[in-house]
């Protein structure tokens, strides 16, 4: 019998093979990419290939046999179209080009947008295998476990496999259910956790990411990439603390109960998740195999049952900054018995799992452009680097920017002011609220806001406002609201002014000379520490700014330079990563690769405490100033006419010109 040979795109191995072998054992010969769970019967359907074509071999049809009864009788979940063929059936009868689709491969990169999942990496951490068993005989293999794992060498050449006791005790009713067929649930190609009767095709997973004020949570299906649902719930905690140096003092003064009540309150929020999750895809909690979570420092302690009170003071030690895993069910978590939980590497006491996993989802480690990765709260943890080199840091930023310490502030919520402009000629104000479409100059603005109302300015409205006040010359570059009769809007307020924002019969909202100098503070911290990055790397310049979290979502990137919350860099390379957090914990969770690649990663990253850095007080005291008190702005000089300069830079009076941890907590 004449050999015939096998071309497969787009990986271009090729192999000569016996005519008539099936392509699917071509595949396997040179190690292609191909994806099977039935070893090759004709029933996953996920061995699905096409007829392709290079220099000296055409794409006819005939290439391959004609299509068995195997492929006309096939009805699987997913249908053949567009003259694929399955590989475990079709036959090389001639030489032959064979494409493997994107969808057909294990590796495969998934493109998803819920949530912000784009070209995710698919390498199972478990993975599905049907396997068919001889049935039990008087003289034959005693045990079903041994003869399992014959099925198992001869059908997927995968030997030395062990099985777990759970999955023992439930192999031999799924044996007898499935007519001696089963599908098996294989962790690191080393251990059977799950077993179920006849051909199965989904194994899922559940992806945390743990905040201090918000926990989110995303199902995927562990085989394709899927996510099936997300939820969020508030993070129970916060009658503990609202920020998380609250909480540790609230461990600190509770040692006897203290911690198992944090920790109870967050895994209860977690399982209650996972239950709200499965009820709206329509599985069961004992279809979870694998859970990743990621969160701040404090937030992955609390999880796992680790004092955090380590955290609260100098040296900032960590239990462990490796990654962990574990039983699922050790932390309460009501999902399969074999379900494992792992937990991505942390950086530093400050610099948690969230920021690990916000670099897996960016990727700065393979840019040769300088990346500035930025996740705002109430502590902002900042990466600086690339391709060469990355270094972090956390720095104090206080609640501000979400609104606290703001005379009208409020979280991001229905009623609350987002988006503001200001006229420099007339201080005539337009703003938006959330929850309500038109600007306030809208001609249905009254109609669409009784419903809504305004009762407050969050985070993103304040950074503008005070942004806009001193672009029209309200506010001067050291952060003073100037007395001026431009408009009966600028107000005295006691010893100081202040700029109204918007005001009825029940309502005023203003920005007080206190808000401008909380905006100052916060601004200032954030900014040193991202000098401080860049003079360790190197470089007086970043090429890209990326805007990580809920908050940074919201931001709009020229105003944040405008106030001198980060660099100025060229405003269409700055742009919000959405929950970087929450996406690379779902990257963790469908790829082993992955989780390599980032333990690696995580272990290079260069740690720097501003608490401990000389400069951080000179870049501080610079940074109060709006938008800076030397720096020059030729980027967002494009877009936005900047006043002058004031001739000094006062910091503010009776307060400290650095802040510190136990003023503004961290998160």
């Amino acid at each position: 019998m004449a050999d015939v040979l096998v071309v497969f795109t787009p990986s271009g191995l090729r192999t000569t093979v016996p005519e008539g072998a099936a392509i699917l054992d071509a595949a396997r010969k040179i190690g292609v990419d191909l994806d099977s769970i039935c070893a090759g019967r004709g029933i996953c359907g996920r061995c699905q290939v096409e007829v392709g074509s290079v220099a000296g071999i055409d794409d006819r049809a005939d290439r391959l046999s004609a299509r068995s009864e195997t492929e006309t009788a096939y009805r699987g979940r997913k249908p053949l179209v567009d003259g694929r063929r399955l590989a475990c059936a079709a036959r090389a009868v001639a030489d032959v080009v064979i494409e493997v689709p994107a969808d057909s491969m294990v590796h495969k990169q998934v493109i998803r947008k819920r949530p912000e999942i784009d070209n995710l990496p698919i390498d199972p951490v478990v993975r599905l295998v049907y396997v068919e068993v001889e049935a039990a005989t008087l003289d034959g293999v005693p045990g079903d476990a041994e003869r399992l794992a014959t099925a198992l060498a001869d059908q997927w050449d995968m030997v030395d496999i062990d099985i777990s006791p759970t999955t023992l005790r439930d192999l031999q009713p799924a044996l007898r259910a499935g007519d001696h067929a089963v599908t098996l649930a294989i962790r690191d190609a080393t251990s059977i956790v799950a077993v179920w009767p006849g051909f199965r095709d989904v194994v899922f997973g559940v992806a945390f990411d743990i905040g201090s004020t918000t926990i989110a949570a995303h199902l995927c299906n562990l085989v394709t990439g899927d996510v099936l649902a997300s939820s969020g719930a508030m993070n129970p905690q916060i009658r503990f603390g609202e920020d998380l140096m609250s909480r540790v003092s609230y461990v600190m003064m509770n040692p006897d109960g203290g911690v198992e009540r944090l920790t109870e309150a967050v895994r209860l929020a977690a399982d209650e998740l996972i239950g709200s999750l499965t009820a709206e895809a329509g599985i069961e909690r004992s279809d979870i195999l694998e859970v990743v979570a990621v969160g701040n420092p404090i937030m992955h302690h609390l999880l796992l049952g680790i004092d955090p009170t380590p955290l609260g003071t100098a040296p900032f030690a960590l239990a462990t900054a490796r990654s962990i895993e574990m039983d699922a069910a050790a932390i309460g978590l009501v999902v399969h018995p074999e379900a494992r939980l792992y937990t991505l590497p942390l950086i530093a006491g400050h610099v948690g799992a969230d920021t690990t996993a916000a670099i897996l989802s960016e990727t700065p480690y393979r840019s040769d452009d300088i990346q500035l990765l930025v996740d705002v709260g109430t502590n902002a943890e900042i990466v600086l680097g690339n391709r060469s080199r990355l270094v972090a840091a956390s720095s104090p930023t206080g609640p501000a920017f979400e609104g606290a310490q703001i005379s009208s502030g409020q979280r991001a919520a229905p009623g609350a002011i987002e988006r503001v402009r200001i006229d420099p000629e007339t201080l005539d104000v337009r703003f938006s609220v959330i929850g309500c479409e038109p600007w306030s100059d809208g001609a249905d603005f009254d109609d669409a806001i009784r419903s809504v109302g305004i009762s407050g300015i969050c985070g993103s409205g304040i950074i503008e406002a005070v942004a806009q006040l001193m672009l029209a010359g309200v506010v001067s570059s050291d952060g003073v609201i100037v007395d001026s009769d431009r408009s009966d809007r600028i107000v005295r307020d006691g010893r100081t002014r202040s700029f109204v924002l918007y005001r009825d019969s029940d309502t005023e909202i203003k920005v007080t000379q206190n808000d401008v100098r909380a905006i100052q503070l916060a601004k200032a911290a954030l900014y040193a520490g991202i000098r401080l990055l860049m003079d360790h790397f190197g470089s007086d310049h970043v090429d890209q700014i990326r805007l990580a979290g809920a908050f940074g979502a919201h931001i709009d990137p020229a105003h944040a330079v405008a106030l001198g919350m980060i660099p100025d860099c060229d405003i269409e390379r700055i742009s919000a990563a959405g929950n970087a957090a929450g996406t690379g914990a779902m990257i963790a969770l469908l790829s082993g690769e992955a989780r390599r690649e980032i333990e690696a990663v995580a272990a290079r990253v260069e740690k720097i405490e501003t608490a401990t850095e000389p400069r951080f007080q000179e870049h501080f005291v610079d940074a109060m100033a709006i938008p800076h008190r030397t720096a020059e702005y030729p980027h967002l000089s494009k877009v936005m006419t900047l006043p002058p300069r004031s001739a000094t830079i006062r910091p503010p009076r009776g307060r400290r010109q650095r802040t510190t941890r136990s003023e503004h907590g961290q998160t």
